[in-house]
């Protein structure tokens, strides 16, 4: 497993800590937690942003569902 620091002040690290407490899990737990969370969610924000303006610039063409899952049932190109 990998390790990771962060140097943060004191006051920050008892903050942090208090959280952790606060929370019922261990401060490496908190910090691992957060931050992922945090930048799953700003990925999905681009991801979003990107498919939105790729629809605009497409007329705001749709495929239907029924589309979506027929290209699931294709082979791979390399089947």
């Amino acid at each position: 497993m990998a390790i990771i620091s962060v140097r943060v002040s004191d006051a920050e690290k008892a903050w942090l800590q208090q959280m952790a407490i606060f929370h019922g899990i261990s401060l490496s737990d908190l910090i691992k937690q957060y931050s992922m969370d945090q930048l799953e969610d700003e990925y999905d924000a681009r991801v979003l942003d990107q498919a939105y303006q790729a629809w605009l610039k497409d007329d705001k063409q749709t495929v239907s569902m029924q589309d979506v899952l027929a290209d699931f049932d294709k082979p791979a190109d390399d089947e």
